[in-house]
């Protein structure tokens, strides 16, 4: 399918009008809540986690099997990416689909604050005191801890501390960013997102040509993957590089509301996404990390959230996926900590396919009960109390 079609709106080729797509933003725009976003959030983190879960390092391998240790990395190692390329186009596409009218600048990053933040402290210090601190200077946990830790092509420190942070420090980068962002996007004649959607798709397939063209070939990265380092960090880490996906989800939801996205449906972009996972297997790794599935990451966001506003079934609306992708972000903060910690606990004792496999699930069951402890005790009640100034506060308890 053309990418053109995809992009062209809902209404027949020839017959759309920028009146009709003004008209149907504010109808759109009504629904708030996307819940079948949140229900896929949780899957994102679940293959994050399954990525993990696979890698053949001392400090996470449980599997005594190297046939079977390899063989899982094998199949799950492009999980890791398209997890966190999904989770960068939806934070684009569910901040400006929430985003309201008369918020303020230091508003809004109050409430990014207060929700992230807190967990992220606490991540980093239950990583440092569990395991951690064994082989982290002073200087790398700091930079961990104040988010900047994607700021340098230092892969042991882009990977630091609790690993899976490192996308949290880029996500920082997007929030500082999104109203401006917002603005300058909002003033894109609705008949021309099309251009702009495959103008970043495409500056997303060109970033891996240009890391391979521009950077050198070695050192590669240190977990063996045949990855050129420094091509690696300004492909896959970067923040400026990362935006692009960021300002893609933003771009998308602006369509969708104004009536200017072709959806295809849930079932045809889980298809498509399989088809970009299979692919890549079939291309140099940097294109693998994110371009095979951007198409079909943006896909599935649209098609999720049109089948919100049209309030028709998917199975990711129910109230165990709501649950779920409610404390994906705890899930997502704590998941590598408890596999780290659980590889120390059991000393250097290996596992066959059955026993090993079964401590992974066990794994993934404890995360989500403290992911769902973490979300319950601190996030929800500190977004509560802090999200809002006291004179906003005050002001609407006297209204």
């Amino acid at each position: 399918m053309a990418t053109d079609q995809v992009l062209s709106g809902s209404a027949p080729a020839g017959k759309s009008s920028p009146g009709a797509a003004q008209a149907a933003e504010p109808k759109r725009a009504q629904i708030s809540r996307l819940p079948s976003l949140t229900g896929l959030r949780f899957l994102a983190a679940l293959s994050v986690f399954v990525y993990h879960a696979s890698i053949p390092i001392p400090s996470l391998r449980l599997l005594a099997d190297d046939h079977t240790e390899f063989q899982l990395f094998r199949w799950f190692d492009p999980a890791g990416g398209l997890g966190v390329s999904f989770f960068f186009v939806l934070s684009g596409f569910v901040l400006t689909w929430s985003a309201r009218d008369k918020d303020t600048t230091t508003g809004f990053w109050r409430r990014r604050f207060v929700k992230v933040y807190p967990n992220y402290v606490i991540a980093w210090v239950l990583a440092m005191v569990l395991f951690a601190s064994d082989f982290t200077s002073t200087r790398v946990a700091l930079t961990n801890l104040f988010m900047v830790q994607v700021w340098t092509p230092e892969y042991y420190t882009n990977f630091s501390v609790d690993p899976p942070s490192w996308s949290l420090g880029v996500e920082a980068v997007f929030y500082l960013s999104f109203p401006l962002l917002l603005a300058l996007s909002r003033r894109i004649d609705p008949r021309h997102l099309k251009y702009w959607i495959t103008g970043a798709i495409a500056a997303v397939w060109a970033t891996p040509a240009l890391a391979y063209a521009a950077f050198p070939k070695t050192p590669l990265v240190p977990s063996g993957q045949d990855l050129p380092a420094t091509a690696y960090w300004f492909n896959y880490v970067l923040p400026p590089v990362r935006m692009v996906d960021f300002a893609l989800g933003i771009l998308v939801a602006l369509a969708v509301k104004h009536g200017r996205w072709r959806n295809i449906g849930m079932i045809p972009s889980f298809v498509l996404l399989a088809g970009g996972y299979w692919l890549t297997y079939h291309v140099p790794a940097l294109y693998g990390q994110r371009a095979t599935m951007i198409i079909p990451i943006v896909l599935l966001i649209a098609a999720a959230a049109t089948a919100d506003i049209e309030g028709r079934f998917t199975l990711f609306r129910n109230r165990t996926m709501i649950w779920l992708g409610e404390i994906s972000f705890a899930f997502y903060l704590l998941h590598y900590i408890v596999l780290a910690w659980l590889r120390k606990q059991l000393g250097t004792e290996m596992y066959s396919n059955t026993a090993g496999i079964s401590l992974l699930v066990g794994a993934a069951v404890g995360t989500v009960v403290l992911s769902w402890l973490l979300h319950r005790l601190v996030e929800v009640p500190l977004v509560r109390r802090f999200s809002r100034s006291r004179r906003t506060a005050r002001v609407k308890a006297d209204a």
